[in-house]
């Protein structure tokens, strides 16, 4: 991820914006498939029954015919929550885990009242964790140390995905592949870090630690770090950013150009500093391999990136795997107009490669710039990635939302409505990831306002992603009644047990001639859709399920006893 660090502008949350924050929106749909003409039965009025939740649904939504509900909206929408030099979240380390789970909680109720339906949360910043692991060291900046676990023993990331779901939102655990230690970081490196278990797979490049994707073992250790969380959480997602070899830097002690990078590139008359890969290097000619440098390094990276994707399909099916390279593509393949800093020639990233050999199911390319801005002009990039997909994975351009602030180069917040609409405007997107968080928070500018009022006015479900898997869960079994304040909903799963685990049930109120959709994780069964004000309780509901991968099953007709 490419970040310029301010540390005047860190996000200071407080478990008082949670309380501040309104009620849990569960707004949510799927495009509908063809009715089924099947009822729910009323709850027997002598059976005792769970509490009923309330819940809020979506705006009225019009349809040609009003016996069935219209099409819903499909659209990833994600912000990312950076752990490192305490950007996003926690606010400062070594915080207690009260403060820090406030913290958490604030955060995803605000991306629930704001109708996103993703988090992508930073799990290791630098060759550490946020997490329990037994093969990198607690985070410094979570506890405060490295290797330090907290005082009160607890997993966040657990934590997360939890409180997450129970919002209805999907969790994508963010990975940095290669840093082994940030710029900012303070603390001594653990015992249990692999500078210390393995340095020589670690090389220092300015005030960083990077492990050398030419040391095979560096980058087996980035795979099991990556599987294992993959296999003991119930993680939506696995997302790597743009971090592959370093940014490269003119100085020894160059704490990173990534800003450089983004303003229009490296190059000119800087004396960029090489990466110290001589060994590695050495080694792979010694033992007769071919390849030119720059396709050495390029060729470390596929391997790591195809591995990453067979390994984590081998283990549960349903997890997606997302990359977020730097936003412009190849210089040999560039639209005319376009230039900048050269990811395939400097990070050593062939993103193009993993698109065209389906090494990913999303691609999340970092598009930081304005539309207006032609040389780096966001809507000419966005069509050069789209031209690129021809595997028809998802395309879900990051956006540089954090750039509302007081710089010279500030965007203004109709500057990131634009972009939603631009990428409204292709076919082939669907979605789109905001970095960061804070902005969101903050209501820079009052971006979270225009964003609800004008692009986010109705939720959205996750688009699916059929290549993964496209059978249909089974039908759900429902059963409503009349409650003081609304309908009284119980929901759950259908008999047949699904191939990928059911996530949500998508509902459909009618209140006279008008649908409204909401939806609900499967694991909150119980629930109410309070009556309208002026229209009254919903005449018809109809549900269906919805499995990890957005399949969405046969629809059930529940009328209220």
């Amino acid at each position: 991820m490419v970040l310029v660090f301010n540390a005047k502008k860190r996000l200071t949350l407080s478990a008082g914006v949670a309380a501040g924050v309104a009620a849990l929106l569960e707004g949510c749909s799927s495009t509908p498939t063809a009715p089924v003409p099947a009822s729910g039965t009323a709850l027997p009025s002598s059976q005792p029954q769970p509490q009923p939740q309330p819940m809020q649904g979506g705006p009225a939504t019009a349809s040609a015919d009003p016996r069935t509900p219209p099409p819903a909206p499909r659209e990833f929408r994600a912000a990312w929550v950076s752990t490192v030099a305490n950007i996003d979240w926690p606010s400062r380390s070594n915080l207690s885990m009260a403060k820090q789970q406030a913290e958490a909680l604030a955060i995803l109720d605000r991306a629930k009242a704001l109708n996103l339906n993703a988090i992508v949360l930073q799990v290791r910043p630098s060759a550490d964790a946020i997490y329990p692991s037994a093969l990198e060291p607690w985070s410094e900046f979570l506890t405060g140390q490295q290797g330090r676990p907290p005082a009160q023993p607890w997993d966040p990331l657990q934590f997360w995905i939890e409180q997450a779901h129970a919002r209805g939102l999907e969790l994508h655990a963010w990975f940095n592949p290669y840093r082994a230690r940030h710029a900012t970081a303070k603390t001594p490196l653990a015992a249990n870090h692999i500078g210390r278990t393995r340095p020589e797979l670690i090389k220092s490049y300015g005030r960083y630690l990077w492990m050398d994707p030419g040391e095979a073992a560096a980058s087996q250790h980035t795979l099991n770090v990556v599987l294992d969380v993959v296999r003991r959480y119930d993680i939506d997602g696995v997302h790597i950013d743009d971090y592959f070899y370093p940014y490269p830097i003119d100085t020894p002690n160059g704490a990173g150009p990534e800003g450089v990078a983004l303003d229009g590139g490296v190059g000119g008359a800087r004396q960029e500093l090489e990466f110290p890969d001589q060994p590695s290097w050495q080694r792979y000619l010694l033992e007769g391999g071919t390849l030119d440098r720059a396709h050495w390094r390029r060729q470390n990276v596929n391997t790591l990136i195809e591995a990453m994707y067979q390994g984590i399909r081998k283990e549960k099916s349903w997890v997606r795997f997302g990359i977020s390279p730097f936003g412009i593509g190849r210089p040999d393949r560039r639209p005319a107009g376009i230039i900048g800093f050269s990811q395939y020639d400097k990070l050593y990233a062939d993103a193009e490669l993993w698109l065209q050999n389906g090494w990913l199911d999303y691609l999340a390319p970092q598009l930081y710039w304005p539309v207006a801005q032609a040389p780096q002009a966001f809507d000419v990039l966005l069509d050069y990635w789209l031209a690129q997909n021809t595997r028809a994975r998802h395309v879900w351009p990051g956006l540089y939302t954090s750039r509302i602030d007081n710089s010279a180069k500030a965007f203004g917040p109709e500057e990131i409505v634009k972009q939603i609409g631009v990428t409204r405007s292709r076919g082939g997107v669907r979605g789109h990831l905001h970095f960061s968080i804070a902005p969101l928070m903050q209501n820079r500018k009052g971006i979270t306002d225009q964003l609800k009022s004008q692009a986010y006015q109705t939720a959205a479900l996750t688009p699916a992603t059929p290549w993964l898997g496209s059978t249909a869960p089974a039908a759900p079994q429902g059963a409503a009644r009349r409650e003081t304040a609304g309908i009284g909903l119980r929901l759950s799963p259908g008999v047949a047990t699904p191939l990928t685990p059911v996530s949500h049930f998508a509902i459909w109120s009618r209140y006279g001639t008008e649908w409204r959709f909401a939806v609900a994780p499967a694991s909150r069964p119980v629930l109410l859709l309070p009556d309208d004000a002026q229209l009254g309780a919903a005449q018809v509901i109809v549900v269906s399920a919805v499995d990890r991968l957005g399949n969405e099953s046969g629809r059930i007709t529940v009328l209220p006893a």
